[in-house]
């Protein structure tokens, strides 16, 4: 390594220097002691003082690259930004980022970052400090500024120096969504300005650094237009009203006050970085920042579940209806070897049609599909059973009809083969019963539809082993989805949950409340999606059967709609017709009367016999803690992130007020709105953070 003037004798924990024979410094990212580059406080202090020297005798340039195989940098260290309790301390750690990253930017030599893998939020925002920015052109390259999605926005300079750079449409596109690029991508609207090979990456920074680059004219002036005051005013309006449509301000603030903080902030860089950090700063206080963060820490505990490997490479579906064929269609698309059987051909043909339908809208590269279609196989005969590491049943929800399938299955299987289940309310002891190896066997229960629902419930039961659990964890984790272990009692967690909540959309539904009314009031609480239209999402066939199995068991009389199987052709959007009627894949639903008034308590009918249900679910031992509870409901229903969880929504709401509300209710509803047992437990009392 060259020795660099003025380094003489200091050495940096997280940062290394060396000097290229051309001039340029390249300043290697990391973070000790880490797998990961995550910019913690005390990386910026010792970048700090690397810049200050650096400005004392510049290089010929200055290039950043990654020391982790893993990425360039994940962002800011989030564990540091959720032990900040005070709005002034939050303040301290955005000035201080802002701070570093204005003197990267005022260095005078070029600087470059050299970006491969994921580049994510403060990482982001240390490459936009740099005068230009190469990136690798590799599928596992994305850069994103993803802070909206812990209810905050970038406040180390980014949301400054983006629309500055690449104008403000791309830049709030970017900001707004927490969409990630591709290198590619991110060339196509000037956050990039080369895209090279991997093994090129640095020569290229380096050569980018000495030789400099001039922005095409038409991006230059779309980012000066885009930012002029006049522009601003006409265009925030526009970009409020975008995001009202999927984002209520006043359960997610965080868009609006960037898109306010960017219209009526000028001067220069540092008036408008003091409104950057004000704002965010603000924002990092409220509840809604507070959740979603947490909400991050219980997925990565989820992710981390899935260690070590699974052993599984080929896999057998059983069932190629909706379910089975699109677990079948994923697990192929994971890049698995997948047969797919059932008891006629036109059930595997229909099944082959809608993967090819997911390849085509998942696979960018034509040429790639080929192989990943082949990946996928019909098997009517079923002969893949017996070269299958892991077989899934997805067949119709019936327990005789399941331990038939098993007792003719379970001979055929290799020695080492998993046998689940993907039954979404039979308890396992009803399944397993005359099993010779119940301890390779387990519930591996999705949810509709597979391809966008990220949680998988491993169902255990008594019998299992504990290899099996860890391998089909690992498996999820592959498919790139959160396993959560469950008790492998009725309805498991997230369905009896979402039962007594379904449950009573369709008694108010009965009762003649428009379902239009019923789904504005559950999304009012922040639902993703209104439970009268998750009835018919879901299919009023398979929610007949799940009330069958969980009525009995938890006590819940059903109304008529869901106590029989619908007429064929009436299950819902499968069918086009079901509450409502379906078309283009969205449900038509009646207009309400302009002088419409829903019940006063119609929230709380939908919302408080979920959370009765999950304080019971904990109690009964569902799963084995709360954060995992809220993490299962959170990632397996849609429930509000920004609330934390039903059991932090009832931490943080009070068990007292929901007590005395559910009380109300059953005086004057009846005796399903009863408090459950759980109530009283000393977990519901408790706030600690999730880890």
């Amino acid at each position: 390594m060259a020795t660099i003037a003025g380094f003489d004798g200091l050495r940096f924990r997280h940062w290394q220097l060396e000097s290229r024979a051309d001039g340029v410094v390249v300043v290697t990212i990391d973070r000790e002691g880490q797998a990961v580059n995550a910019l913690s406080q005390d990386m910026l202090i010792e970048l700090g003082e690397l810049l200050e020297r650096l400005a004392i005798d510049p290089p010929a340039g200055v290039v950043f690259r990654s020391g982790k195989a893993s990425g360039f940098v994940a962002g800011a260290d989030i564990k540091e930004f959720q032990q900040f309790d005070a709005e002034g301390s939050v303040g301290d750690a955005l000035f201080r980022g802002q701070q570093v990253f204005s003197r990267l930017a005022a260095l005078p030599c070029p600087t470059v970052a050299a970006i491969h893998g994921f580049c994510m939020g403060g990482g982001t925002e240390l490459a936009l400090a740099c005068r230009y920015r190469v990136a690798s052109d590799d599928a596992s390259t994305r850069i994103g500024l993803p802070e909206v999605k812990l209810g905050i926005y970038p406040g180390w300079g980014g949301s400054v120096r983006l629309p500055r750079l690449v104008g403000a449409p791309a830049a709030f596109d970017m900001m707004l969504t927490g969409r990630a690029l591709s290198a590619r991508a991110a060339r196509a609207i000037g956050l990039v300005d080369k895209v090279v090979d991997k093994a090129m990456l640095v020569d290229a920074a380096a050569d980018l650094a000495r030789k400099g680059r001039t922005r095409p004219l038409r991006q230059r002036l779309l980012a000066r237009a885009s930012n002029w005051w006049p522009v601003r005013q006409v265009l925030a309006p526009i970009l409020v009203k975008q995001v009202a449509g999927k984002a209520p301000k006043a359960h997610y603030p965080a868009p609006y006050a960037l898109i306010e903080t960017w219209r009526r902030s000028g001067g220069g860089s540092e008036r408008l970085l003091a409104a950057e950090r004000r704002s965010v700063a603000k924002l990092a206080g409220t509840p809604t920042a507070r959740n979603l963060i947490r909400v991050f820490f219980l997925q990565e505990r989820l992710k981390s579940a899935g260690s070590g490997e699974s052993g599984i490479q080929r896999v057998h579906v059983v069932g190629a209806g909706v379910m089975g064929g699109d677990i079948a269609a994923w697990s192929a698309y994971k890049g698995f070897e997948v047969t797919l059987s059932d008891r006629e051909q036109r059930f595997i043909d229909g099944a082959l049609e809608r993967a090819q339908a997911l390849f085509a809208k998942k696979v960018k590269d034509e040429a790639k599909r080929p192989a990943v279609a082949a990946r996928l196989r019909g098997d009517l005969a079923g002969g893949g059973v017996a070269n299958a590491d892991l077989v899934i049943e997805a067949i119709i929800e019936d327990a005789a009809a399941k331990r038939a399938l098993y007792e003719e299955i379970e001979p055929r299987l290799r020695p080492g083969a998993l046998l689940t289940s993907n039954t979404s309310s039979i308890p396992l002891t009803d399944l397993r019963g005359h099993l010779q190896r119940p301890a390779q066997f387990a519930g591996l229960h999705y949810f509709n539809p597979v391809a966008l629902m990220p949680l998988v419930e491993i169902v255990l039961h008594d019998a299992m082993a504990a290899e099996t659990q860890q391998r089909l964890a690992a498996f999820c984790k592959a498919l790139g989805k959160l396993p959560v272990p469950v008790a492998g009692t009725p309805g498991f967690l997230v369905n009896r949950v979402l039962f007594p909540y379904m449950l009573e959309a369709a008694t108010a539904f009965a009762e003649g409340i428009p379902g239009a009314a019923i789904d504005r009031a559950a999304k009012r609480f922040g639902m993703p999606m209104g439970p009268i239209e998750l009835i018919d999402t879901v299919g009023l066939d398979v929610a007949a059967g799940v009330a069958k199995e969980l009525s009995p068991f938890l006590g819940l009389p059903v109304p008529a709609a869901l106590a029989t199987p619908p007429e064929p052709g009436r299950r819902g959007k499968k069918d086009g017709q079901g509450l409502y009627k379906w078309e283009d894949g969205k449900p038509v639903k009646p207009e309400l009367p302009k002088d419409y008034k829903a019940p006063d308590d119609l929230e709380d009918r939908l919302v408080l016999p979920l959370l009765n249900e999950a304080v019971a679910c904990l109690h009964d031992g569902v799963v084995a803690d709360a954060d995992l509870l809220d993490a299962g409901v959170i990632f397996g229903t849609g429930f509000a992130p920004f609330r934390g969880g039903p059991i932090q929504y009832v931490r943080e709401t009070g068990v007292d007020v929901l007590l005395a509300r559910l009380k109300q209710l059953e005086t004057r509803h009846g005796e399903r709105f009863a408090p459950r047992p759980g109530w009283h437990d000393d977990a519901l009392r408790g706030d600690a953070p999730a880890t």
